[in-house]
């Protein structure tokens, strides 16, 4: 009998975001992957969720491909792939290496791109699917001394966009996040420096990646933007 359990591959997993993800995910009865670039900091999340572990750097268009080749040889055709990595480099615009730019802006908008171009192909072959890439306040606000982070987030941005616009007429849902905030819980050291709800809890960010994947085709969203009620913007 084939399985009937929806299908989830989440990129770029630590221990916030994505896990959340992949508990909830695993709670709604998804079979999961998650690929890491240092799959050993992630097993005892994928023993807790019952994922399939895969390393991947989704800057290398080699490594996307296999991931996806052996993600869909052990659990078939992604229902719902989630992009989260992200790189960055601090400081004045006139002081930063070009190379170590190049790499984060590899991390967080060129394996986005190799990472839904992937999705895409498999997902127009079966006619439905959703892509969620997350972002974050630099994704519409290029903060001083962090232009490499503004860059590759409105890259990300721009990509979920025109994928959104390309894929939506069939039938694959596209979705950005914009994260405006921190990420964390109670247990975070900057909670009590940041007041109640100073702070993104993970596991309510992934009910609304979670709630975004099951909408109806007659009311998608292709963008969401949270923030915690204390945040400035």
């Amino acid at each position: 009998m084939a399985d009937s359990r929806e299908v989830a591959l989440i990129v770029g997993v630590g221990e916030k975001l994505s896990a959340s993800l992949a508990r909830l995910f695993a709670s709604e009865g998804m079979a999961i992957g998650l690929a890491a670039r240092n799959t050993d900091k992630i097993a005892d999340l994928a023993k807790e969720t019952g994922a399939k572990t895969y390393n991947c750097d989704a800057a290398e268009p080699s490594q996307v491909e296999t991931l996806f080749q052996e993600f869909v040889g052990d659990l078939g055709t992604p229902d719902i792939v989630v992009y989260n990595p992200s790189g960055r480099v601090r400081g004045p615009v006139v002081d930063l290496p070009p190379e170590d730019v190049r790499q984060a802006l590899r991390i967080t908008c060129f394996g986005g791109f190799l990472v839904g171009q992937q999705a895409a192909r498999l997902m127009l072959e079966k006619g439905s699917g959703t892509i969620l890439f997350t972002g974050a306040s630099a994704s519409v606000k290029g903060y001083a001394n962090s232009s490499s982070f503004a860059m590759g987030k409105f890259g990300l941005r721009g990509l979920a966009q025109s994928m959104a616009r390309e894929l939506a007429p069939k039938n694959i849902h596209v979705g950005h996040f914009v994260i405006d905030g921190g990420i964390g819980d109670t247990t975070d050291s900057r909670s009590a420096d940041r007041g109640e709800d100073g702070l993104l809890h993970p596991d309510e960010i992934a009910k609304s990646y979670l709630h975004v994947h099951r909408q109806h085709r007659s009311a998608w969203s292709w963008e969401v933007e949270l923030r915690p009620w204390g945040e400035n913007f």
